[in-house]
């Protein structure tokens, strides 16, 4: 009998073992992210570049990782792939914007009115935000790639209206 009560403990201690174990596989795969789907990794070679929107100046690239940048709202995520000396005269935007250099360097400045001298060089790895409303200025040094992150409709509102290049005809 008492032979018989030791072999039933164990196997109910084992059991109970067993249970905590499924148990925590359970509490475990409910704290795992949920696997990514492919449409939301992107290497290089995927992105697709094309012609920046009409509110840049002419000869910069652009391509959308993630959101509608046009959108009335959504967080939208973009590069801007530019030559060298490559200006975005003095402007704004209503909400706040994100900036991580991925390649080359890009001076800015804060203002309305382009101060070479008070330009800050942000070389690649770089980050700045620039809060609403805060006019500012940036130029190229060398190719120069950007990603710019932040919340819709990026909108570009420039102190010149001369400098707004859907002025030009």
């Amino acid at each position: 009998m008492r032979r018989f009560s030791i072999t039933l403990l164990l196997v109910l201690a084992i059991a109970a073992v067993g249970q905590q174990a499924a148990l925590k596989s359970k509490d475990s795969a409910k704290s795992q992210p949920a696997k990514t789907e492919a449409r939301h990794v992107y290497t290089q070679a995927q992105m697709q570049w094309g012609p920046a929107p009409p509110f840049v100046p002419p000869g910069a690239q652009l391509t959308v990782l993630e959101g509608d940048p046009g959108a009335s709202s959504s967080d939208f995520t973009v590069r801007v792939k530019t030559p060298d000396g490559y200006v975005v005269p003095p402007h704004w935007h209503p909400a706040r914007e994100n900036v991580t250099v991925i390649s080359g360097t890009m001076r800015i400045g804060m203002g309305d009115k382009i101060e070479e001298s008070k330009m800050t060089s942000l070389a690649a790895g770089s980050f700045a935000y620039l809060d609403p409303n805060m006019p500012h200025y940036v130029k190229m040094k060398g190719a120069t790639v950007v990603q710019i992150h932040g919340a819709s409709p990026l909108a570009f509102n420039y102190i010149n209206p001369s400098d707004d290049p859907r002025n030009k005809k």
